[in-house]
């Protein structure tokens, strides 16, 4: 770093994304990215909306809310729209936290939890999972903080049901909890319908997975009106336009064609569930999975040794090289074809091991 940069800053970790190398032809496993294209709707829409881009893009994200709010059943008030749902993420502990409201969070989770509160110099608390790498939800009960929490979690894929995150938000009725579905579309549950119930709660989604807008960079947050209204305070205070004009149009072709979306999914769950079974077969063993991704681990082979050879070999999957995790690799589920591939390679791998 430069002698310029603020001493605030002198500790900060930044989040490590997954890596995006160009030197190699690789079958990408390692972000969670769908195999599949953007729907032919959102195609169009985008192409459309470049032949206006002098123009500011629109900050309320009118046609956008519009279409949303249908689509989730919610009042245009309840829902924001942002550049990934990282941002509106990073709105939520910026209006949520301060030095008397801790962020809370697992200590096994979305790595960018800690980095949002470090950045914003908030204090936060993370709670071990249980030895089975699950949330005990007796541990969110009564905190006296922010809570975030990742449903399904990463890199876990593990979920909990709606009730059981019920019971956190009741039992918390001072403070705001988070739920963040990044993965919700390939399994789990939603509890958007619980916004309408309990005003602490704020549902955070993505664009990137389930509807194939990685790229594209759309998140929205969903909650009672008034958390609404505290987010976009945020959001007007740092960028208006924080969602381009390319972007708010594939978005709103990408909802105009949910079927293709939600159908591109149940291909990922099938090819999620025949993956299992291949791993399965190779001595791999794997947490309960409701995300286009599983966390698994061979019972002779070390994680690193099967990720680092996997890369010689053309594909890559996402390694956390320490404890408890370096003994797994999450894999993304792509196309049953990039999967077919994936279990041919392990197999050589694991030829070549013994």
């Amino acid at each position: 770093m430069s002698r310029f940069f603020s001493q605030k800053y002198s500790s900060l970790i930044p989040y490590t994304p997954g890596e995006q190398p160009k030197d190699t032809q690789y079958i990408k496993l390692n972000t969670n990215e769908s195999p599949f294209s953007p729907s032919p709707t959102a195609q169009l829409y985008f192409s459309k909306a470049a032949e206006n881009l002098q123009l500011y893009s629109d900050p309320e994200c009118r046609e956008l809310v519009r279409i949303a709010s249908k689509r989730f059943g919610i009042n245009e008030d309840e829902i924001i729209f942002s550049n990934g749902s990282d941002e509106v993420l990073n709105f939520a502990f910026m209006a949520f936290c301060d030095d008397n409201t801790p962020a809370v969070f697992p200590d096994i989770t979305y790595g960018f939890y800690s980095v949002f509160a470090q950045i914003n110099n908030l204090p936060y608390k993370q709670i071990p999972l249980n030895d089975d790498f699950k949330i005990n939800i007796d541990d969110y009960k009564n905190v006296c903080g922010t809570i975030f929490i990742a449903n399904p979690n990463a890199p876990t894929g593990i979920a909990l049901t709606v009730n059981e995150i019920e019971e956190i938000v009741k039992s918390n009725p001072e403070n705001v909890v988070v739920i963040d579905e990044a993965y919700v579309d390939f399994g789990a549950e939603s509890v958007i319908p619980l916004t309408k119930k309990y005003d602490n709660l704020l549902v955070t989604q993505t664009f990137s997975k389930s509807r194939s807008l990685a790229g594209g960079r759309l998140g929205f947050g969903i909650g009672n009106k008034k958390l609404i209204q505290d987010l976009n305070t945020i959001k007007y205070s740092t960028n208006p336009y924080n969602v381009n004009s390319l972007t708010m149009a594939a978005g709103v072709g990408t909802l105009i064609d949910d079927i293709y979306c939600m159908d591109n999914c149940k291909k990922i769950i099938d090819n999620r569930a025949w993956t299992v079974d291949e791993l399965t077969k190779l001595g791999f063993s794997m947490t309960e999975s409701l995300t286009n991704f599983v966390f698994a681990k061979h019972s002779k082979v070390d994680g690193k040794v099967i990720y680092l050879k996997l890369k010689e070999k053309g594909v890559l999957v996402r390694h956390f090289d320490k404890e408890p995790l370096k003994a797994y690799n999450r894999i993304t589920i792509g196309s049953k074809e990039q999967m077919a591939v994936l279990i041919e390679k392990l197999k050589e791998i694991l030829e070549e091991e013994k």
